[in-house]
Parts: structure tokens; C-alpha cells; sequence
């Protein structure tokens, strides 16, 4: 369709004798970059209000399950494996700092032989009262992981049922919102998660193999409508005590409004971006250390507190710098999580057998990889 992006029909052309490389899309690349830093953003000023603004994790489920798609053109198997590597070493490389850590601080772990889950993080790696703030977000990671293994059998089924599957993982959001099943606590968050992004995820699949951009507008827009307007009444009408309006809290609600602003952000993507180097430069910085971004910016936040804490003891910045305000704490991550990408970034590249590099913002692709082009 003219206008899309289709990555698949913008590969350069192949050398003889060489395998093709894999093609990135410029826009999920804006949209990843986007992603994770309003993440930041939401853990350093915890607005609910964002949550609704831009719900970044639907839209990186969405665009974890459009490249899984992709890969899967090969053997499941060996995808799997690949995608796993690339994930753990750098989760392994956190895990020692964030273990190390809180065992320094006096943690003894209650069930030891569950520290395995700091190695194969299928359910909430175990952590300290005092550690909640590194460990709260390694539920992306565990239900990341989920999405990897149940992706092949997730494919066979989009392939034969499609919308009713998707339609069944927003039911099963209903069911965890509403607490109609219990299941034992491990197993209980890794399907809610499921329940609640599934349909993002599959949105992906949607994406990649072309079904997404086959539906007309004229039905696009008004369920993404019906989807977000439901959403959005069901989070006013259901305010929890302690976050108020926010998604994260809200099972059914992120259910139906992700998947509506996702399939608004994927059916009419721009056919072109405009580029700007410096943006770009961060743009493809966030994209190579996705991971390391993620993982490490809670170490940031902690740390920026922990030096604001030391700079009230200065009389004269106790006095003329605000260092009780939010905006301090977000000027002081930046420059901490740029310190992590050029520490232990590199394991990023490590874990996908690419050669070390401290800061990978250049502007050209590299080794092995392509921009798609608008069609």
C-alpha cells in the first residue's frame, strides 16, 4: 500500500553468496527510543497521567512480537535460543551488581534455591524490602522471556484464528481484573501479563505479516476508538487507592487502551521521518542499548538519590539548589545511565556476537545491518 513502510519490500539488494541483512524500521525505532524514555520519565516523576499519554509498554510488546515474527521465519528453535542470548547476559551483568547490592545491605534471601530465577528469569527474581525499587522492574523481563518461549505456538495459532485470539487475551484481562481465578502467586503474574499485553504482542504478528495493514481505515479507526474509549471510562471508573489513574494498575483498562493506541500507532505509520542527526544519533543509541536502558535507569534513579542525599550536607547547594525537586533527580539519570551504557553497554554486543562498542549512536547502520525505506 503506498505511503507504509514495508520493511520486508525495502531490503538492499542482496550480494551473491552473502546472507541478506536484517532491515531495521526508522519509525519502530523512533517509537523503542520513545518508549523507553518516557519509562524513565514515569519512574522519575511517577505520573499516572503518562501511562495514558503514551503506554510504552504495549507499544514495546508490540514491537518485540513484530520482530519475534519476523525471526521466526527460521526454525522456532534456534530462535529462541538466539533471542535468549541476546537478553540474559546483559540481565546476568545487572543481577551481579543488583544481588551483590542488596546481599551487602544485609539481604538473606528467605528461599536461596530461587535466586535461580536471577539466572532464567521465568518468574520474579527474589530481592530485598530495601531492593523493591531494582527489582519492580524485572517484570518486563520475565514476562519478555514468557513471550519468546509461547511465540511459535502463538504464530501456528494467529495464522489460523487470528482476531479471536486476540479478542481472547483481552477477555482473559478481564478475568485477572476482576479476580474470577486464582493461581499460585509465580504463576499467577506471569499470565496476567500475558492477559494484559497479549494482544499487543499479537498486534505485532499483525503488523509483520501484513493482515494489519490490510484493514481500511474506516474500520481501524473507530475500533481503535471503541477500544480506547473503553479503556479510558474503565480507568476513570476504576481509581485504585494508591497510584489513582494509572494503567500499570489497572489490568482490564491497559488491556483495552494499549491495544487500541497500538493499533493506531502501527496502521498509520508515516511513510517517511524527518532526520535530524542528533536525534537520530540517540535514537539509534536507545535502540542498541535497549536493554541496558531498561535495566540500569532504576540503578540511576537510585544512585542520583543517594547523591542528592550526600549534597544536602553542602550548606551553600542546601541552600541555593532545589534539592528536594523531581527535575534534579532527572537532570542527575541522564548522565548516571550514560555512565552505565559505556561500563557494561558493551555485554549488549557481546550477547549478539557483534564487535564491542562503547557508544554505538552513529548515524550509518552498522555491520549487518539496514535501514527500510519508505515504499
Amino acid at each position: 500500500m503506498a505511503g507504509l513502510v514495508r520493511p520486508s519490500s525495502a531490503a538492499p539488494a542482496a550480494v551473491p553468496g552473502a546472507a541478506a541483512p536484517p532491515v531495521r524500521d526508522r519509525y519502530l525505532d523512533v517509537l523503542r527510543g520513545f518508549a523507553l524514555i518516557r519509562v524513565v520519565v514515569y519512574h522519575t516523576f511517577g505520573w499516572a497521567w503518562l501511562t495514558l499519554v503514551f503506554p510504552s509498554l504495549g507499544v514495546m510488546f508490540a514491537l518485540a512480537g513484530s520482530l519475534m515474527a519476523r525471526s521466526l521465519s527460521r526454525p522456532a528453535a534456534g530462535v529462541i535460543r538466539a533471542r535468549l542470548r541476546r537478553l540474559l547476559p546483559p540481565f546476568w551483568a545487572f543481577a551481579v551488581l543488583a544481588v551483590g547490592w542488596m546481599l551487602w545491605r544485609g539481604w538473606t534471601p528467605a528461599q536461596w534455591p530461587r535466586l535461580a530465577l536471577w539466572v532464567l528469569p521465568v518468574a520474579d527474581p527474589p530481592g530485598s524490602e530495601w531492593g523493591e525499587q531494582l527489582t519492580g522492574p524485572l517484570w518486563y523481563i520475565r514476562a519478555y522471556v514468557w513471550f519468546v518461549l509461547l511465540s511459535p505456538v502463538l504464530l501456528w495459532a494467529w495464522r489460523r484464528i487470528r482476531w479471536p485470539l486476540m479478542g481472547a487475551t483481552v477477555a482473559l484481562a478481564a478475568v485477572f481484573q476482576y479476580e474470577w481465578v486464582r493461581l499460585p502467586l509465580l504463576a499467577e503474574a506471569a499470565v496476567a501479563d500475558f492477559a494484559v499485553f497479549g494482544a499487543c504482542w499479537l498486534l505485532g504478528f499483525a503488523h509483520r505479516d501484513g493482515s494489519l495493514d490490510a484493514l481500511r481505515a474506516r474500520v481501524v479507526v473507530p475500533v481503535a476508538g471503541l477500544l480506547m474509549g473503553a479503556g479510558g471510562w474503565f480507568t476513570a471508573t476504576h481509581p485504585t487507592p494508591e497510584a489513582g489513574y494509572d494503567l500499570g494498575e489497572i489490568p482490564l483498562a491497559q488491556a483495552l487502551w494499549s491495544l487500541g493506541f497500538v493499533l493506531l500507532l502501527l496502521r498509520f505509520r508515516p511513510s517517511s521521518l524527518p532526520r535530524l542527526h542528533g536525534a537520530d544519533a540517540l535514537v539509534r543509541l536507545l535502540n542498541n542499548r535497549a536493554v541496558t536502558v531498561y535495566l540500569w535507569h532504576e540503578v540511576a534513579l537510585l544512585t542520583a538519590v543517594l547523591v542528592t542525599d550526600r549534597l544536602w550536607q553542602v550548606p551553600f547547594l542546601a541552600e541555593h539548589v532545589p534539592l528536594d525537586s523531581q527535575w534534579l533527580l532527572f537532570a542527575l539519570v541522564w548522565p548516571l545511565l550514560a555512565a552505565a551504557v559505556l561500563l557494561v553497554g558493551w555485554v549488549e554486543d557481546l550477547a549478539s556476537r557483534k564487535r564491542p562498542h562503547p557508544w554505538p549512536a552513529s548515524a550509518a547502520p552498522r555491520q549487518g545491518e539496514a535501514y527500510a525505506v519508505a515504499t
